[in-house]
Order: C-alpha cells, then structure tokens, then sequence
C-alpha cells in the first residue's frame, strides 16, 4: 500500500474515553510550525529524551524532507488549541533494513493517560503494516519505565540494552534499551535467549 492510498484514510475524528475531541490527520509541511510550538512546550525531563531535538527548526525540517522522500510515515493529532501529539514511523533508506521501522510517539502532558498515545500507537502499527513492514523498533533509555511498560504491553520484548549508548542534553550517559516487535513473528531463533 503507497502513503497516498494510506493518506486517503485521514482525517479521523477521535472521542477520547474523557470526551475529548481529537483530530488524527497525516502530517505535511503545514504543520511545521505547530510541531514546533509543541516542542517548544515539552517539559524539559521530556525533551532530555527525546531522540532528535525537535525544538530546533533544522531538525522539523529535516523530518518534513524525510516525509517526502517516504523515509518517515507520521500522524499528527489536534485539538482546539493545536497539536497535542504525534506518531511515526521512520524507515532506513538501506536496503538491508528496509522492512523495519522505528516507531516514535509523544503525547502533550495534558493528554497523558487519557488514551492518546495508545490510539496514535494503534494506528502507527496499522500504517506500517499497509507499508509492508515486518518488523518495528523502539529505542528508549532505561530512565523511561513508563515508555517501556507502554511498549511491552504492546508486545514489544527487549532485545539489547546497550551501556552510556546515548547522552541526554546535558551531557549525561544513559544506558539505551532497543526493543522490537516482529508483526507477523519471529522468522530467526538465537541458540541462547538475550538476558536483560
């Protein structure tokens, strides 16, 4: 399935489990902005962690240009005030990993544990299945026990943790733990299961 055909299912009117109104709509480059404002409102623990420093335009600009070249695959949610989050799903251009995606959700604190991110996350999955992808991945620090206990409900199982890996904006080494999730099961078996 191509991201037109996938586009052609947005937008999509949310009802939160709280009442809430959202609209869930393919992002495009007329949302650079908005996902600018949103950064720039993240509490700072939040921006500590995130992977890119979507505070700085270079960087929005930069996934916009992934966007186009089909590299990135996002979500972007509304609500009467602006954006309020986001999901996506990022390919590497190398042909050996083609069939991967990384998966990346953030959600505004005032939509945090209201149902936001599990329903972006639900429909990132179904996006990189009409994608074709086989497998996804999701990178977090070992600081992040909420993102993990999200992502292992989600069926996500660690598969490495690599020590001081990355640093945090203050120059701080934290230990990064990858996990993954196979979507239609694992085709490979290690003789000697990873201990975490």
């Amino acid at each position: 399935m191509s991201v037109e055909s996938i586009a052609e299912q947005y937008p999509r009117t949310l009802v939160l489990p709280g009442g809430e109104k959202v609209e869930v709509r393919m992002m495009t480059a007329a949302d650079r902005d908005a996902m600018l404002t949103f950064a720039r409102r993240l509490p700072q623990e939040d921006l500590m962690f995130l992977r890119v420093d979507l505070t700085e335009e270079s960087v929005v600009d930069a996934w916009l240009a992934a966007l186009g070249t089909g590299h990135s695959t996002s979500l972007v949610a509304y609500d009467d005030n602006g954006l309020i989050g986001y999901a996506t799903v990022h390919r590497n251009p190398a042909p050996w990993t083609r069939r991967v995606g990384e998966i990346r959700v953030n959600v505004s604190p005032a939509y945090r544990a209201k149902g936001l991110g599990r329903n972006l996350t639900s429909q990132i999955f179904d996006v990189a299945r009409a994608l074709g992808l086989k497998k996804l991945m999701a990178n977090m620090t070992t600081d992040q026990q909420g993102a993990q206990a999200a992502f292992r409900r989600l069926g996500f199982v660690p598969e490495a943790l690599l020590a001081d890996y990355v640093e945090d904006r203050r120059g701080t080494p934290r230990d990064l733990v990858i996990m993954s999730y196979d979507i239609d099961g694992h085709t490979d078996q290690v003789a000697e299961p990873l201990r975490l």
